[in-house]
């Protein structure tokens, strides 16, 4: 069940309500029986793992190289240039 948010207009409090899509909106507050209205607030909807596209459809080649911030190419051509440098 969602939480919603309500703030009165006349005392200012701010009330957290579990409510389902279904039931009707709060429109009075308890406290001093002013007008209620609904706040937009933060969702607590996260996306937690590895990831989306990259992660879990790319080809590992690529994701690789993204991670590591070079191109396919460009990692051979360095391990080269290091190899040469260090005889």
């Amino acid at each position: 069940m969602p939480i919603y948010e309500y703030e009165c207009t006349k005392c200012g409090r701010v009330v957290e309500v579990m409510q389902k899509f279904s039931d009707p909106p709060l429109t009075e507050c308890e406290h001093c029986h002013g007008k209620l209205r609904k706040l937009i607030s933060m969702s607590t909807f996260h996306l937690k793992g590895t990831g989306w596209y990259v992660t879990d459809y790319a080809g590992r080649k690529q994701t690789e190289a993204q991670y590591s911030g070079k191109k396919e190419g460009e990692s051979k051509k360095s391990d080269k240039s290091a190899s040469s440098s260090e005889d």
